[in-house]
């Protein structure tokens, strides 16, 4: 499939290059589209970092790349190699302490880090020791209006200054003549766009894989198998293992050696960039949320009236929702999965025991009182155990996705 990404060159004071800002696009059109930024980021690392890589694209120089609330919260600088970029701190970062405490982590990371469309007040005093550069937007911030700013900035000696949206050579010179370091806008290059080649892979072995990551005892064993039935998961794997944010100390010889290279932890979060990078918004991360609680909720009604399928059950549950996560058909969903026959055919509406399992974890959710009742029938249980089953579900499912 084909992959998108604009770059415009940052100039030094004698308007060499010396850095791209990296800005994210889903087509050839050079503009921003309407996605949520932490999609955009997730997107952004996975199509680029995770194929060619930043180094490519930048021509060796360094990447600036914009990171917003969601994409802090969601550590995704955690697959992003801190030699090669710039941590741009977007200007919808809010000074609170816990953003305070994530950007010092990634300070003791070694990351540079940039504060994007500065506007200074008192609460950014105590992340300037932490920052090495800070964007002026003069377009948000004047350049007449900023001589007080300057003046306190430039007494930390580590920040250098760069003026964003210069447009014009009037522009230019007074921002050189205010003391800036670095310049970037349509004066000197608009957003280049870049078009490369990335692989896909079937989204649905992630979800499969996240189902297994969240149990209490994951299996690398079982991971391994998944990965291994998709090349294309399996070559963005090896491209993280490969990409400089890790150092590595031995050749890789099977993917199940790079996930326990990986580590539990990060690949908790590697599987969680791939479903934010693939889900658009909130909406499919809150769809995503109820397969979970569906899996497990589906799996306890199974143990309750057919013990030998709660592993069908679960994943059955889990799936159930595919088809309105990636707005495709299900009949065209469960062909490119490895389920067996009852699954699929309980996932096509085809009654058998797991069909009217889902049935009653279906009615249950959205109180559909004589549906349930009917499904209840031919399960032979009593519906006056699911609210218990059901609370059960959603803790185990709260609990998991705080460990993610």
């Amino acid at each position: 499939m084909s992959v998108f990404v604009a770059r415009q060159a940052i100039f030094n004071r004698r308007q060499k290059v010396v850095a791209y800002e990296l800005l994210f696009r889903d087509s050839p059109k050079n503009f921003f589209p309407d996605i949520a930024e932490g999609q955009a980021t997730a997107r952004l690392i996975m199509e680029n970092q995770l194929n060619l890589g930043t180094r490519h694209i930048t021509s060796g120089k360094k990447a600036l790349i914009n990171i917003g609330p969601e994409s802090l919260e969601l550590d995704l600088c955690a697959f992003l190699p801190c030699q090669d970029v710039v941590i741009e701190l977007l200007e919808s970062i809010e000074p609170t302490d816990t953003n305070y405490e994530l950007c010092r982590e990634l300070f003791h990371s070694n990351f540079n880090l940039a504060l994007d469309d500065f506007v200074y007040k008192p609460q950014w005093d105590r992340f300037l020791k932490l920052v090495k550069l800070i964007k002026f937007d003069i377009t948000i911030t004047p350049l007449n209006d900023i001589h007080p700013i300057i003046k306190k900035l430039k007494d930390h000696k580590q920040i250098k200054l760069l003026a964003e949206k210069i447009e014009t050579q009037e522009e230019y010179e007074v921002a050189a003549g205010m003391g800036f370091d670095y310049f970037q806008g349509y004066f000197f290059a608009k957003p280049t766009m870049m078009k490369h080649n990335d692989i896909d892979y079937n989204y649905g072995l992630v979800v499969a894989i996240y189902a297994e990551i969240m149990g209490p005892n994951p299996d690398l064993t079982k991971i391994a198998a998944l990965f291994e039935l998709d090349a294309a998961l399996a070559y963005k794997l090896l491209r993280l293992i490969n990409s400089g944010v890790f150092p590595i100390q031995s050749k890789i010889a099977s993917l199940k050696q790079a996930l326990v290279y990986l580590g539990q932890e990060r690949l908790k979060k590697f599987v969680s960039l791939i479903v934010t990078a693939h889900t658009a918004g909130k909406k499919p991360a809150e769809l995503m949320q109820v397969c979970v609680v569906r899996a497990r909720f589906c799996e306890l009604i199974a143990k309750k009236v057919a013990k030998h399928q709660s592993g069908e059950a679960f994943l059955t549950g889990l799936f159930s929702l595919l088809d309105a996560i990636l707005d495709q058909p299900m009949s065209l969903l469960v062909e490119k999965l490895p389920f067996q026959d009852e699954i699929k055919a309980a996932l096509l509406e085809e009654k058998n025991t797991l069909y009217y399992i889902l049935k009653v974890v279906k009615a249950y959710e959205t109180g559909s009182w004589w549906a349930l009742e009917q499904a209840v029938i031919f399960l032979n249980i009593q519906s006056d155990i699911l609210p218990e089953l059901y609370q059960k579900s959603v803790d185990w499912a709260d609990s998991y996705k705080n460990n993610i």
